[in-house]
């Protein structure tokens, strides 16, 4: 018996070193704050059975608070369980650069719209951005990079990744 996306994605993060929880909609507010390093960020979990009315994120960020939050909470339109991958949409209101900015990225998705792999990936990608015309991150763990040597984290992202995956229902 194969393992469920959800339990694959899991599996793929840890080996990362990233963070992942599930929860309902009901206790999200509550999940969502455990991850939480304030000065905190966010926009609008469009697409996601989530809200961040009622925690302690500043959404809508200007420039001056993006430069001083500690973390960014940003929707995610989908996940890739096999690669511990986040697919961060490119939005007008900022998604990218709350997911970029910032030293913790909290990526939220919908437990429904965790795909098992890259084909199922690849299948939705197509749909997704042909009927928007628009883009988007494919976010594996913290931003790394050996350019100089060792390996350094954060230097052209988050350092931290935290992934919160919603239920379906509160049932």
């Amino acid at each position: 018996m194969s393992a469920s996306p959800y339990d694959a994605l899991a599996s793929a993060l840890s080996s990362l070193d990233v963070p992942c929880e599930r929860t309902t909609p009901a206790a999200f507010a509550e999940t969502l704050a455990a991850h939480l390093r304030e000065p905190a960020v966010g926009v609008a979990l469009d697409g996601v059975n989530a809200s961040l009315s009622g925690t302690d994120v500043a959404v809508d960020p200007t420039p001056a608070t993006l430069r001083t939050a500690e973390t960014g909470v940003t929707p995610a339109s989908f996940a890739i369980a096999d690669y511990g991958s986040v697919v961060v949409p490119s939005t007008p209101s900022g998604t990218e650069l709350v997911s970029l900015f910032v030293d913790r990225h909290v990526a939220v998705v919908d437990e429904a719209d965790v795909l098992p792999g890259m084909e199922a990936a690849f299948d939705r990608f197509g749909e997704e951005f042909r009927a928007s015309a628009s883009s988007g991150i494919v976010a594996t763990g913290p931003s790394a990079t050996a350019d100089m040597g060792a390996l350094v984290r954060g230097a052209h992202g988050p350092s931290e990744v935290r992934v919160i995956v919603v239920e379906e229902t509160d049932e």
